[in-house]
């Protein structure tokens, strides 16, 4: 699917097929966030990809607004290292995982932001690397909805020339 339709379509999934996903779009995934732009090329990101079955189930359990991450096939722990853009960096990297993901039918979501302390010694996570954040992936269980969201019309957020002036 071209982007576009990626970012009009992708919706964050919280349930799972148990299916595995394909190495070759792990790699893609992993390569998205890889290859993204970072201010000054700073690249203040550590990726952690995880797929063993008990060690997701022990990240759902210690993630409080996580619990379905147990059930995913994969999750990928977002750390970042100190710098003045770390957390846009990040995100932007984040970002790139989801929509390639969801190019490939594969669904995601993200899970938390910072004060993930709790998993660093359960993946060996220096004190140097902050956890901004889990993203879970799998296949949905219900491939309906995609595209249906809610946003606010165009015309109150978005402006032509001047603040006020509605971009339509």
């Amino acid at each position: 699917m071209d982007t576009f339709e990626a970012i009009r379509t992708v919706l964050a999934t919280r349930a799972f097929r148990d299916t595995p996903i394909p190495d070759d779009i792990t790699h893609q995934i992993v390569e998205a966030a890889h290859l993204t732009a970072s201010s000054q090329n700073g690249q203040p990101w550590q990726f952690i990809v995880v797929q063993d079955r008990d060690m997701l189930r022990q990240l759902g359990a210690l993630i409080r607004t996580g619990p379905y991450i147990a059930q995913a096939p994969m999750a990928i722990v977002v750390g970042t290292t100190k710098s003045p853009f770390d957390v846009s960096d990040a995100s932007r990297a984040i970002q790139s995982m989801i929509l390639t993901a969801w190019s490939r039918g594969v669904a995601s979501n993200w899970v938390g932001f910072h004060g993930l302390d709790a998993i660093k010694p359960l993946l060996g996570i220096p004190d140097s690397v902050d956890v901004l954040a889990v993203v879970p992936f799998g296949y949905p269980v219900k491939p309906g909805g995609a595209g249906i969201k809610k946003r606010k019309p165009l015309g109150e957020i978005a402006y032509r020339e001047r603040f006020g002036q509605p971009y339509e």
